[in-house]
């Protein structure tokens, strides 16, 4: 509808509801011979008279009258689906999708929490990822964003607010002489096979989780691959190798046929939040700053 005949049909929605032309165009924010002008041209397009005005009075005619319900929930009717266009497009409404990997630690339900406060008809929605393919669901668009470990070295997903870095711990089975140790050094990694990530990811990732030499250059025994979570603590309970976690990861899957020993001279585990390059939304951008303002004495790591 060009923008003539839209502000034909608000003057003639304003009059018939005002039935005061210096009301009505109080309303419009326009002058009352535009309003008059308005309301001319409508009816010179339909053919008839909508308003019957006299000195004393202003008053729909017959047409007027059947006209107005109509055109108002017409008007009505566009004016809210553009308004909730604009409520999509500012990220004030919809679904999102927030992955991530091993648990959803205290900072993220706070953030989420907050986000719900802020945007109340955004449904936000966490989906835990496969530990093996942390990129994969943002690229195919199964989630809108994803808190994962680093590194992060994809041209096509860009690396947001990361989470503060956290010290990890070698899982081993309960049984293993590791589990009466206090604390290991990197070192020691090489004496034991150490459980590796499936070749969905990338190699210089897989490898960030899963080192094939201590930082000393000693070779690392490789134990299985895995995919899930779950399976590398279950390959651990079997006695098949070891896993490097964040202490409060390892504390979220505790049972008691594993045990965690502090690891020292390891990177400390880290986790982003990445969102694909060409898939950037408003939401994601509240999301990702709504979870950089939430305190550290908040936080518990996720990895």
């Amino acid at each position: 509808m060009a923008e003539m005949e839209l502000r034909e049909l608000e003057a003639f929605l304003a009059v018939a509801e005002e039935l005061h032309f210096g009301r009505a165009a109080a309303r419009l924010y326009v002058s009352q011979s535009r309003i008059s002008q308005l309301l001319r041209a409508l009816e010179q397009r339909i053919g008839a008279r909508l308003v019957e005005r006299t000195s004393r009075r202003v008053r729909l005619t017959p047409l007027g009258q059947e006209l107005y319900p109509e055109l108002n929930a017409a008007y009505r009717g566009l004016r809210a689906a553009v308004d909730n266009a604009c409520a999509t497009a500012r990220g004030r409404r919809g679904v999102l999708r927030i992955g991530f990997q091993g648990s959803a630690d205290e900072r993220i339900l706070n953030a989420v929490t907050s986000f719900h406060d802020t945007f109340p008809e955004v449904t936000l929605e966490l989906v835990e990822i496969p530990y093996a393919d942390p990129f994969g669901p943002v690229r195919r668009q199964e989630t809108d964003a994803a808190l994962v470990l680093l590194p992060v070295a994809e041209p096509d997903l860009v690396l947001g607010q990361l989470l503060p870095p956290r010290d990890q711990v070698l899982v081993v089975p309960a049984r293993h002489p590791f589990a009466r140790r206090e604390t290991l050094a990197a070192s020691e990694l090489a004496e034991y096979p150490l459980i590796g990530i499936a070749c969905t990811a990338p190699d210089y990732w897989r490898e960030a989780q899963a080192p094939t030499h201590t930082p000393d250059g000693r070779p690392i025994p490789p134990g299985p691959r895995v995919s899930t979570m779950q399976e590398a603590i279950a390959a651990v309970a079997a006695g098949r190798g070891g896993l490097l976690l964040c202490r409060t990861t390892a504390e979220y899957h505790r049972r008691p046929d594993v045990s965690f020993v502090p690891v020292h001279g390891v990177a400390d585990s880290q986790l982003g939040l990445i969102w694909a390059r060409d898939h950037e939304s408003m939401r994601v951008q509240e999301f990702a700053r709504i979870l950089a303002a939430v305190p550290d004495r908040m936080l518990r790591a996720v990895m």
